[in-house]
């Protein structure tokens, strides 16, 4: 029995520890709930606890494009943070990604909590402080016996940059009393809104991929802890009622029915507190969980409990917004729901710890042992270059999936990717060779499968992604079991520049691209082969950039250095050249060698242009080819003088240009225009160009005429149904195989395939009398090669054009129906702008 002098000196312990770690409303000048907080002050908030508490700690990860800190907080108890990284390496052990033995007296449940991955959603990140704060709180005997065997690991705001953009706009904008009527400003965020990071990217795509700056470093460390239960704590429209586990159909095929079943016991204890506040919610529906690059989904093929938490409000919700029931949904309500499913996931991951560690150890044993899917082996064929197999090793270094090659050629069968049948290959050193029998088991086949099996057609997002298609490289998918017994090793030559006649750059990968732009961004003077050229050096493809001292004479030493950046930053390669007679094709100063001129390129934002779009041109300038970039306001573009430019890029979005007819009289005049996917539109609708809808005046044939009507009726013949009935016409992102002509310049380095990530239904006839240079064919050859398209938009897309050119006066227009750039992770789409913007003159 304690003595009465213990139990004192306790409690004041507790009082003192009490007073000195202040809750949020009496740490930040305003109560939560009431408005919002800036970012430097979360963070400040943060760091106080980390000083006050000892069971609070702060690990930063990086800096956003913006230079606002990104960081986690663990919070756990005093004897875990004593051994949390002996905790965290036997974490690993069990998952079998570090060798060693398990030591069971370390084995405690892991939880992660995301908030305000979008940033305008900004209720996550203001519940954040009162969930760490009732985690840390010394007199909270709930939460303290939680954290005996659970390390909680806080995320409060995944997107800093997003958060702070709506933030201060609110703060800056917004009266001082909140105003719930809907159409006062607070509730009308202007464009592009909090919701994306600085390149308006959706960060909550973009887990598998890692594009963006803020994902590389985020999971960095989510793969160095590997946590059992992920909880992605989002916002959506204001009038919908808050969303939580188990998640709807479909499910992808590889995640184990005790992953389903546990969505259930979260899902119950959560329904339990608003059940007992009278709080709306709803589960099941709306949010899938097949993508494998969402903030649930990753985290599930990861071997974790990964789930959507989802209220009502977002960018509309302000302070408080009037709802269509006459009440107000008050920032105060989204804070309570939020911190209500976050501490529900904490306690029933502490409940339940045996179990998920259990589970988690077998997600990850089973799976290395005995792979769930058809294919134990991917090999995946060395290009040309090596380039591209590189790029994609970068992306597997990112996600701890091992590959390697073999010593020696090693023969099987498998499915080949191009076409999905089976054939004999050989696996010869230098290749890539990916078992899936290692830790990683279930997401390497879930990022590689040639085949996506969807229990239900009626999706949240793209159903189709695998790798080998999006870096266009030839690969197998076999059942066989081919392990790598080397290490694959990428170990640039460098190339010994010496004085020549000219310099040769093949085109063939993303590296000759941005050799590309560092020859333009010099002003260095260059030639592209129009076709296939034979010289005493070797034989080179269309498309090869030339370098000749000839066409820089006065700027020599310039052209120099740009050559030997070229050489040293990218992976391009440079090939010395003695003489311009060819063996066999053109000479190099034959006047088929075209001299090319340096993109000078204007681009457009604001109201109606898609921000996603418009940041993924900017993103590409930037961060691919470090090339300038001038960016105009959609409503000045009339002030613009369009002859300090020569390519004009229109991003995808919903906006008329009260200016097309300068831009046509521009264009005829030796502009480049490129248009992504919806302002095609317009274009076809204009007599000054080309494409049309249809590419004859019988607009639709007798049959589709008369079938119409009957279609209509099918598809809303049960109002129940036609969500399901519509999806006919639908396509939410589906690889198809479509034709190249590899012999026009913007198709120079594809091959005579292009595997396309479709995610729209925009479609339009081949184009009479101009470059259909990328289409789709007829017959069963247009089905998706991978994902789902409905059938009645598959039908509509044979020999339709997915990327064509038509020359106008001096000028061209380059048609892009589909979008290349489309969340930056479709590297042959990367290349394919490339073409675009340094091939096509």
């Amino acid at each position: 029995m304690k003595s009465i002098f213990t139990l004192l000196i306790s409690g004041f312990m507790i009082c003192q520890a009490a007073a000195q770690l202040l809750s949020p409303d009496e740490f930040l000048p305003h109560n939560i709930g009431e408005e919002f907080t800036h970012h430097y002050m979360l963070v400040d908030y943060f760091e106080h606890l980390a000083e006050e508490s000892p069971l609070v700690k702060i690990v930063p990860y990086g800096m956003t494009n913006e230079d606002r800190p990104l960081f986690v907080a663990i919070v756990t108890s005093e004897a875990n943070h004593a051994k949390l990284e002996e905790i965290r390496l036997n974490n690993l052990k069990m998952a079998g990604i570090v060798e060693g033995d398990v030591d069971p007296s370390l084995e405690r449940a892991l939880v992660w909590l995301s908030f305000s991955v979008h940033g305008n959603e900004a209720a996550g990140s203001e519940s954040s402080h009162e969930v760490i704060y009732e985690l840390a709180k010394p007199s909270n005997t709930e939460t303290k016996a939680w954290l005996e065997n659970t390390v909680v690991i806080i995320d409060p705001s995944i997107n800093p940059d997003g958060y702070s953009r709506y933030t201060h706009w609110v703060k800056g904008t917004a009266s001082a009393y909140n105003n719930p009527d809907i159409n006062d400003i607070e509730h009308n965020e202007p464009w592009p809104g909090g919701r994306t990071n600085h390149y308006l990217f959706d960060l909550n795509r973009d887990w598998a991929w890692q594009t963006q700056i803020e994902s590389q470093q985020r999971m960095e460390l989510y793969n160095d802890w590997l946590p059992h239960v992920h909880a992605d704590l989002h916002e959506m429209g204001h009038e919908s009622p808050y969303y939580f586990a188990p998640a709807a159909k479909p499910y992808h095929k590889f995640i184990t029915e005790w992953q389903r079943d546990f969505q259930v016991t979260i899902g119950k204890n959560h329904a339990k507190y608003f059940d007992g506040e009278g709080w709306l919610y709803f589960t099941k529906e709306v949010f899938d969980l097949f993508y494998p690059s969402y903030g649930d989904t990753y985290p599930t093929y990861s071997g974790a409990i990964g789930m959507t938490y989802e209220q009502g409000g977002s960018r509309v919700g302000g302070r408080g917004v009037q709802l269509s029931n006459g009440e107000t949904l008050t920032l105060r309500d989204r804070v309570d729901h939020h911190r209500t499913t976050a501490l529900s996931t904490v306690e029933i991951s502490h409940i339940h710890q045996d179990e998920l560690i259990s589970q988690f150890k077998d997600f990850y044993q089973k799976s290395a042992a005995d792979p769930i899917g058809n294919y134990n082996s991917y090999i995946i064929k060395k290009d040309k270059s090596g380039e591209r197999i590189k790029a994609l090793a970068k992306l597997l270094d990112r996600q701890d999936i091992r590959y390697g090659t073999v010593s020696s050629t090693k023969r099987g069968t498998g499915l080949d990717y191009y076409d999905l049948q089976n054939k004999s290959y050989s696996a010869e050193p230098g290749d890539m060779i990916i078992s899936a029998m290692q830790p990683k088991s279930v997401l390497t086949q879930i990022l590689f499968d040639p085949e996506s099996e969807l229990e239900d057609s009626v999706t949240y997002d793209i159903t189709a992604w695998s790798l080998p298609y999006a870096y266009g490289l030839q690969a197998y998918a076999s059942e066989g079991k081919m392990s790598p017994d080397k290490e694959l090793i990428f170990a640039k030559e460098a190339n010994a520049i010496t004085e020549a006649y000219a310099y040769m750059i093949p085109w063939q990968d993303l590296e000759s691209v941005k050799a590309a732009a560092i020859l333009s961004k010099y002003g260095i003077s260059y030639r592209t082969l129009p076709t296939e050229g034979k010289y005493e050096e070797g034989t080179f493809a269309a498309g090869t950039v030339v370098i000749t001292k000839a066409d820089n004479r006065s700027i020599t030493a310039d052209m120099m250095n740009a050559i030997e950046e070229i050489n040293s930053t990218t992976g391009a390669s440079i090939e010395s050249i003695a003489s311009g007679f060819a063996i066999s094709g053109p000479d190099l100063g034959s006047n088929r060698v075209d001299l090319m001129s340096a993109p000078k390129v204007l681009t457009i934002l604001g109201d109606g242009v898609s921000n996603l779009s418009f940041g993924q041109v900017k993103w590409y300038f930037d961060q691919v080819l470090r090339y300038p970039l001038t960016m105009v306001d959609i409503d000045k573009l009339g002030r613009v003088d369009l002859d300090q430019y020569n390519t004009i890029i229109l991003p995808d979005g919903w906006y008329s240009i009260p200016q097309m007819d300068e831009i046509t009289d521009w264009v005829r005049g030796g502009g480049k225009l490129i248009a992504i996917g919806n302002p095609t539109r317009q274009l076809s609708q204009s007599d000054s160009y080309a494409l049309t809808e249809y590419a004859t005046s019988e607009e639709q044939s007798a049959e589709e005429s008369a079938n119409k009507k009957a279609d209509l009726l099918a598809r809303y013949n049960h109002y129940s149904e036609a969500e399901r009935a519509s999806i006919s016409h639908y396509v939410p992102g589906a690889i198809f195989r479509l034709i190249v002509d590899p012999t026009h310049p913007l198709g120079f380095g594809l091959g005579e395939r292009y595997f396309s990530l479709r995610t729209s239904s925009i479609h339009y006839p081949l184009i009479i009398d101009q470059e259909n240079v990328i289409y789709h064919p007829k017959g069963e050859a247009n089905e998706p090669i991978l994902g789902f398209a409905g059938s009645k938009i598959t039908e509509k897309l044979h020999d339709s054009v997915a990327f064509a050119v038509e020359s106008k006066g001096s000028g061209k227009v380059i048609y892009m129906v589909d979008n290349p750039l489309f969340r930056g992770f479709w590297y042959n789409g990367l290349f394919l702008m490339g073409n675009a913007l340094f091939q096509v003159d």
